[in-house]
């Protein structure tokens, strides 16, 4: 009998062939790990702010100051005639801005425009208020302790000062002068905005009647 597997030829086993999933290789040709990927560019993320220095605020400098290192900066232009030496230091006029109000009312805006100002960067020392009627009362009250102490609270320049018209041209120019029209004769309204334009470094605020304080102004200015 023949053994069947004699019969059989002696081929070599063909070896196995696995499909692979068709797409990108995992790794390069090479052999070399291929980079992650980037993220596309954008816009970069605000920093985050710096701490601030510990300490109270300071204050924001008057606004006169910038007009003063500004001429200070200039440059000199081509020689010529020297100018008057008053020319050159005479102060430049304030801006001036009419609140209307009633003679009842008008020391309430001038106290709503203290607040504003002081809302708006301004410091209590650069203020000074002027009544032509009734004494503030904060005037009223510091003068209850003597004339000595009120002109006290007025040299150390740290707060809004209140003062009568009649008194008004003892004190000392500020940035921000406020008139308020708030009855009294009117010599008390001329008085009172005479001193007051020329103490006010950078704004001159007037609270009355416009007619008033249109025709006070153009007698007094």
């Amino acid at each position: 009998m023949f053994d069947k597997n004699q019969l059989m030829p002696l081929i070599p086993e063909e070896p196995q062939i696995h499909e692979k999933a068709q797409g990108p290789r995992a790794t390069p040709a090479s052999g070399r790990t291929a980079p992650t990927p980037r993220p596309v560019p954008g816009p970069r993320p605000a920093a985050p702010p710096r701490p601030g220095r510990p300490g109270p605020v300071r204050p924001a400098p008057p606004a006169q100051r910038a007009s003063r290192d500004n001429t200070a900066a200039a440059k000199p232009g081509p020689a010529g005639p020297a100018a008057p030496a008053t020319a050159a230091t005479a102060p430049a006029t304030p801006q001036i801005q009419l609140i209307p109000a009633t003679p009842d009312g008008a020391l309430d805006a001038a106290e709503e425009a203290v607040d504003l100002l002081l809302d708006s960067g301004r410091t209590p020392g650069d203020v000074l208020v002027i009544t032509t009627g009734d004494a503030h009362p904060w005037a009223a009250h510091e003068l209850s302790f003597g004339d000595t102490a009120y002109w006290a609270q007025h040299d150390a320049g740290d707060d809004v000062f209140y003062a009568d018209a009649a008194v008004a041209d003892r004190a000392a120019s500020r940035a921000v002068v406020v008139v308020a029209l708030n009855g009294g004769p009117e010599a008390a309204a001329v008085t009172a905005l005479a001193v007051a334009h020329s103490r006010a470094g950078a704004l001159l605020i007037v609270c009355g009647d416009p007619q008033r304080i249109n025709s006070v102004l153009g007698a007094s200015v």
